[in-house]
């Protein structure tokens, strides 16, 4: 259809401007899959992840892909490591099922698809409902052929604690994975444009106290002191812009602040707006903000907002421009008010934003996010081994070792050290404690994603900041 070329065409010259935003690049790829462009999309994801190695939905598409290629074998190899991390989605292991049918290991996989529908009772797939049905009634499966059943069993997810969806900071970590057979992903958040009442609150979030501050005086307490906002004809509601490294808080924090004041929370991804039929996608965004006015006080959050509301001048399709002119209407309150309705925003590339959306009563306060300082850092590792079996872990240390580091990557080691221990720990049958040196280890592996972010934002704070908007990574650089 003309229509999905536009889509296709306008994410292509929005990757041009943007060329590090992950879940763009996802969602061509996801695009590109869904029209039969298999091997484009599989170029797509393959420079995806050699931007962000560790990510699971890269992955997870990667191997849809290869599967698709008829290539299951391949696939294999980068969905069963995945498999066997404690917590991993629902619609991995639905991947790893069709995978070990596509390899006539019907045992494996309705293992596999049984742990998936344990997490998510509504995936479904033909095949492997016809195999898990065959295998209730005690008919005997077809012969496996061959290989090694996946290291993992129904108690796997609570051998090194809680599941990765507790984990109280991290941005994209929240961010709603769609499998790209159109199954959603079970997990502690709720999905995209779904509504949810956050359980966590400012105490919840590490460090962050002048941002805290500053959203307090905006959002909260509007909500809390109506009376006196309304005897200044101040309005209760507004938009907040969250700027800064990938990984270091946006969504824990946003989600936080409709904990603070009890409000319903909306979480919304570029997929939940874009659509590839004409004008679709603006009725997605009215859906979106409607949702939001009934449901007052109400936080409506949009992760990645510079995909939605890149500069104008940047771009040559009228649709992007429709999306965007959209954007500003309902922020506007042209035809409904936003009485009551919080609007925040995160961007790992302002500098990409159109100008419109800082203007006052839009996004007219923008708060930069920095990576964790070394005592939050020592609080996030704390919080990220709760529960998991340690033996005299030096904190301090593990902080120190880790500057410049994100949540995410906080997170990410952690992850290693722990994967480090799981088969050890599976084959002796009792968990094996973490220490100082396995920690450490594990972040020497790690590279701090916050670098190459700064190296970027540092040209434009030094050479493009004429309004001072970049003035708090001058001070953070050190550079004022």
């Amino acid at each position: 259809m003309a229509h999905d070329s536009d889509i296709l065409d306008g994410l292509r010259e929005a990757l041009t401007v943007s060329p590090d935003n992950i879940p763009l690049r996802r969602q061509l790829a996801t695009l590109l899959l869904n029209q039969g462009h298999v091997d484009e999309a599989e170029q797509e994801l393959l420079r995806g992840l050699r931007m962000a190695p560790e990510s699971e939905q890269l992955k997870v598409a990667l191997g849809e892909c290869y599967l698709r290629q008829g290539k299951p074998a391949d696939a294999l190899d980068i969905i069963q490591p995945l498999a066997q991390r404690p917590g991993c989605a629902a619609a991995t292991l639905l991947l790893l099922a069709k995978l070990l049918l596509r390899l006539q290991r019907q045992p494996e996989a309705i293992k596999a698809y049984q742990q998936a529908k344990a997490r998510d009772a509504k995936l479904h797939d033909d095949q492997l409902d016809a195999l898990l049905h065959r295998s209730d009634r005690g008919a005997p499966a077809p012969e496996p052929g061959g290989g090694h059943a996946p290291k993992w069993s129904d108690d796997d997810d609570d051998l090194f604690g809680e599941d990765d969806d507790d984990i109280p900071f991290g941005g994209d970590e929240h961010v709603r994975i769609s499998d790209i057979s159109g199954h959603a992903t079970s997990g502690g958040a709720a999905s995209g444009g779904d509504v949810e009442k956050p359980k966590i609150n400012f105490n919840d979030v590490g460090g962050m106290s002048a941002i805290k501050q500053q959203i307090d005086v905006k959002i909260i307490q509007p909500l809390k002191h109506p009376e006196i906002y309304e005897a200044y004809g101040k309005k209760i509601g507004g938009g907040i812009l969250l700027y800064g490294p990938p990984g270091c808080g946006k969504t824990h924090l946003a989600r936080a602040t409709a904990g603070q004041v009890d409000a319903a929370f909306i979480n919304v991804a570029l997929h939940d707006v874009l659509s590839s039929y004409l004008g679709e996608s603006e009725r997605r965004l009215n859906a979106l903000f409607e949702q939001a006015r009934r449901h007052t006080p109400a936080v409506l959050f949009f992760d990645e907002v510079d995909a939605l509301a890149a500069s104008r001048s940047d771009l040559r399709e009228s649709w992007s421009r429709r999306i965007i002119n959209k954007f500003l209407e309902e922020l506007d309150g042209v035809t409904s008010t936003n009485e009551g309705v919080l609007i925040l925003a995160a961007t790992n590339a302002p500098w990409h934003l159109d100008s419109a959306f800082r203007r006052p009563g839009r996004f007219d306060r923008i708060l930069f996010v920095p990576p964790p300082d070394e005592p939050a850092r020592e609080a996030i590792l704390r919080i990220l081994l709760k529960g998991k079996p340690l033996d005299e872990v030096d904190f301090g240390k593990l902080a120190a070792k880790a500057a410049k580091f994100s949540g995410a990557d906080l997170k990410a080691a952690v992850d290693l050290a722990v994967e480090s221990k799981l088969e050890e720990a599976i084959k002796s049958g009792r968990p094996s404690p973490l220490h100082t040196r396995d920690l450490l280890a594990a972040v020497k592996q790690v590279r701090p994603s916050t670098v190459e972010w700064f190296a970027t934002a540092r040209n434009y704070a030094l050479y493009a900041n004429e309004a001072g908007l970049y003035d708090d990574v001058l001070s953070h650089l050190k550079l004022k």
